[in-house]
């Protein structure tokens, strides 16, 4: 199992320019990457202070300017959200400019509220998805491409520039449920998900859809990556601080996925929550090094491949390189 850093750039007071909050991304990826982290992950949402990546391109570049090898992943890129043919030829020319670190996570969408605002339907995402996956393969590996569906029609068309990595750069399907993670296997894409805020139980059952699936499709091959969030403390005293900030990172998270959506002046209005602290503190790996190493343990027993971690939800910089350096020198090794 390896590890990698999920860049949020959450922005729960916006009166700190966020030109700081991008500055502190780059850098923790920087230290990071020095530290053995394999990778790093970059959202994409729009119009709201939840995780301030609308072009997570753009993103990815500056990070992978300031880093050297590790490869860096949108989570997700919204494929409804996007003209499928500008799209294309944006990831390859994101591929030449990092010398082929790009990856990219796509995904449906799941906030009604950015759907509203790019006037695309939600309800037909689904299918929306599907074909712009396919397309979006098509041109990324082929040249001359024609297509002819209900939502592009496209006469021979070669992206330019074209990938450097061959014959595309690799594709993850983000998917939370067992039948989105099955379909990901079915059409040989790797997993990302995540069980959010949610129990151990949600773990176990997004793993043994990936795995059991794998086994159905003989895709032994396939990588599952899930995004958790943790950080690691100095003592378990900062246990109660931390799951308060993670509770108010998913009040947010509950207005925009939940509901229409409330925002004001490009804030997100958090809302009641529907699990308390304690529950955070038990469903997510907060707490010292040691207790951060016996709850990883059991992600590596379900043979969980790569690990995005997200530590950044709603403190400072500083104290995020702290726990970035205390994982790395004393979690990690126990599973690299």
């Amino acid at each position: 199992m390896d590890f990698g850093l999920y860049l949020p750039c959450y922005w729960p007071d916006t009166t700190i320019p966020m030109q700081n909050l991008y500055r502190d991304a780059v850098e923790a990826a920087r230290i990071a990457e020095d530290l053995g982290f394999s990778s790093f992950t970059i959202p994409e949402h729009h119009f709201s202070n939840a995780l301030v990546h609308p072009d997570a391109l753009l993103t990815a570049i500056k990070v992978a300017d300031a880093t050297r090898h590790a490869p860096v992943i949108t989570a997700t890129t919204v494929l409804p959200q996007h003209e499928i043919p500008r799209l294309a030829g944006a990831i390859a020319q994101a591929d030449c400019l990092t010398d082929g670190r790009i990856q990219i996570g796509a995904g449906r969408g799941a906030y009604k509220y950015e759907f509203d605002r790019f006037r695309v339907s939600q309800e037909e995402s689904g299918e929306v998805f599907g074909d712009s996956l396919q397309l979006l393969i098509k041109l990324l590996e082929e040249e001359d491409v024609t297509w002819d569906s209900k939502y592009y029609q496209l006469p021979p068309t070669t992206i330019t520039p074209r990938p450097v990595q061959k014959p595309r750069p690799p594709i993850w399907f983000a998917g939370m449920s067992p039948g989105a993670i099955d379909y990901a296997v079915s059409i040989g894409l790797p997993v990302m998900t995540t069980p959010l805020r949610g129990s151990f139980d949600t773990v176990k059952m997004q793993a043994g859809a990936f795995f059991g699936a794998t086994e159905e499709y003989q895709r032994p091959d396939l990588k599952l990556s899930m995004l958790v969030m943790m950080f690691v403390t100095e003592d378990e005293s900062e246990i109660p601080r931390y799951a308060a900030l993670a509770l108010e990172r998913h009040r947010r998270f509950l207005n925009m996925m939940t509901t229409d959506g409330t925002v004001e002046g490009g804030a997100i209005v958090p809302m009641e929550s529907d699990i308390t602290a304690d529950e955070i503190a038990r469903n997510l790996i907060i707490g010292p090094a040691e207790h951060c190493a016996e709850k990883l343990a059991d992600y590596h027993a379900l043979g969980i491949h790569n690990m995005q971690l997200n530590m950044n939800f709603g403190t400072g910089n500083a104290e995020v390189l702290g726990s970035i350096e205390r994982f790395a020198k004393q979690v990690m090794p126990n599973f690299v």
